[in-house]
């Protein structure tokens, strides 16, 4: 996910695509314990997608400003 298709994002939307996110990963991580993972670096990558989004958000609060 591209830093400026984040940005693009509403706060509201910006919540809800955290909320995926967080629930994708827990699946991920579900997958890899059990061995049903083909690819780790999946994991590796939504890390740093969530990192951005958190991000994001954060500068918005910081801002006081909401989009």
């Amino acid at each position: 996910m591209k830093i400026n298709e984040i940005r693009s994002l509403t706060t509201k939307e910006l919540q809800q695509k955290l909320s995926d996110l967080t629930t994708e990963l827990f699946n991920l991580r579900f997958s890899h314990v059990t061995g049903n993972l083909p690819n780790n670096m999946q994991l590796h990558f939504l890390k740093k997608d969530i990192a951005k989004v958190k991000t994001i958000i954060r500068e918005r609060q910081l801002k006081g400003g909401e989009k």
